[in-house]
């Protein structure tokens, strides 16, 4: 098997001691979507989260972390980060703002700590997977020690589906 190389997440995760599994997948340029990550690793699509970068007009820059085929509804992330509003970053912001790509953006290992917000729904799972910030490479974590190390808030950021 061929070696994987730490990601930046990954050795922070060493660094605190917290238990993880780095899970390399088949990377699809056309579909860098949480569903095609979740189909390449043969898991629930409601245990693959993606990181997703947010602006608010009172806080600034934060981020959400949410179940992979969910969109996260601005007035719900806005409410929980302390902000009227608030907007998804433009894609070119990503790298300069984060370090990371699109469709490799770890809530861990940023190159600046952003107030994290992940949906609560994560709590049900033994593990759950993040991207360790590169494509092609996910981190399977326990949620609570992902919560820990990207001092997150438990938070609901979406409308499920029963509630509407």
């Amino acid at each position: 098997m061929a070696k994987i190389n730490k990601t930046n997440a990954a050795r922070l995760l060493d660094k605190a001691k917290v238990a993880y599994e780095l899970v390399p997948y088949e990377v699809d340029e056309n579909d860098l979507s949480a569903v095609h990550v979740a189909e390449a690793l043969g898991e629930d699509i409601e245990q693959v989260f993606k990181t997703l970068v947010l602006h608010g007009d009172k806080t600034g820059h934060f981020v959400c972390v949410i179940p992979g085929e969910h969109e996260v509804n601005l007035k719900m992330a806005a409410k929980v980060s302390g902000n009227k509003s608030c907007e998804m970053i433009h894609l070119k912001e990503l790298l300069p703002l984060t370090g990371y790509i699109r469709g490799g953006c770890s809530p861990i290992g940023m190159k600046k700590a952003f107030p994290t917000y992940i949906h609560d729904s994560c709590m049900q799972y033994p593990f759950i997977y993040v991207s360790a910030g590169q494509r092609g490479l996910q981190l399977k974590i326990a949620p609570a020690d992902l919560v820990a190390q990207s001092r997150a808030v438990l938070c609901r950021l979406f409308a499920e589906e029963s509630e509407g």
